[in-house]
């Protein structure tokens, strides 16, 4: 019997010699500084849209709104600056897609909004319109004009603080339900008219398709209520986490609001055609 436990003690003994030491030194030189790694975002994939037949469309609208980062909503649109954790500013994400060729750009009509009848542009005539130019007076030491020239003004992507959506309103009767979809998307500038002026110019416009969605549903961006839980910007777009007004909705003049009100008139204009949309489809149940 004293063999017996003699011969387990030796066995316990050289397991302890034997076992790896514990040590505190860091063997992997990647530092995390969250508490796991996260998974790549490019596994996530965006919700198809619903197939639509013509026949199940019974009411249909078109309008144009428009985002602006520097609402308290928007600003996921907007930053971060400099990119961190994954995270990207939205134009960035879309420039970058431009450059790789995953999504196409195409010109803006003279009338405004997209003109996907013209051919797509290539990302070396698209960045080479995008930078501008402005004329700057020149005076002499006494404050005399003398002349004029021309500034060049290469394009920055902090500079783009809207964005503008073509979307389509429908009452679909299969599921007897109003629906949206977005068809377009451009980002906006703003450009100096004057001193005291600055008007919203379109850049171009990029179809809302699946390439895009993609891109964006692969784009993780700042989720303000749960870090936890992954959104991507097609997610903000899915669910409408956006703050917008319509600017401009399918008329037989094909103008904006701007055209025919200004102030709180196209404010006011602008409500009445979302709550135009509401009331379309509450008065279509009986209750």
């Amino acid at each position: 019997m004293k063999k017996v436990v003699l011969i387990i003690a030796v066995a316990l003994l050289c397991l302890f010699v034997n076992a790896p030491k514990a040590t505190a030194q860091i063997t992997d030189n990647n530092y995390n500084d969250g508490l796991y790694v996260e998974n790549a975002t490019g596994i996530k994939k965006f919700i198809p849209y619903p197939e639509v037949r013509e026949a199940d469309v019974l009411w249909k609208k078109r309008v144009w709104r428009e985002i602006d980062f520097r609402q308290k909503m928007n600003l996921p649109f907007y930053y971060p600056r400099d990119p961190h954790q994954n995270w990207r500013r939205f134009i960035d994400v879309i420039m970058d897609a431009l450059k790789e060729g995953r999504c196409q750009a195409y010109p803006v009509s003279p009338s405004g909004g997209p003109d996907f009848e013209q051919a797509s542009l290539p990302y070396s005539k698209l960045m080479t319109g995008l930078n501008s130019e402005k004329h700057q007076s020149v005076f002499d030491d006494y404050g005399n004009k003398v002349g004029d020239t021309v500034i060049n003004i290469a394009f920055k992507p902090e500079s783009v603080t809207r964005l503008r959506i073509m979307e389509d309103w429908y009452f679909d009767t299969h599921r007897s339900q109003m629906m949206v979809r977005i068809e377009a998307i451009c980002p906006v500038i703003m450009r100096d008219v004057n001193d005291t002026l600055q008007m919203p110019n379109e850049l171009f416009w990029i179809p809302f398709d699946s390439e895009t969605r993609t891109v964006l549903s692969e784009a993780p961006v700042y989720n303000r209520n749960n870090s936890a839980a992954r959104l991507s910007y097609d997610d903000l777009f899915w669910k409408r986490q956006f703050d917008s007004y319509i600017y401009k909705e399918e008329n037989v003049y094909d103008r904006s609001i701007q055209d025919y009100a200004t102030g709180v008139e196209a404010l006011k204009e602008s409500e009445r055609i979302q709550q135009e949309i509401i009331d379309f489809e509450q008065n279509m149940w009986e209750y």
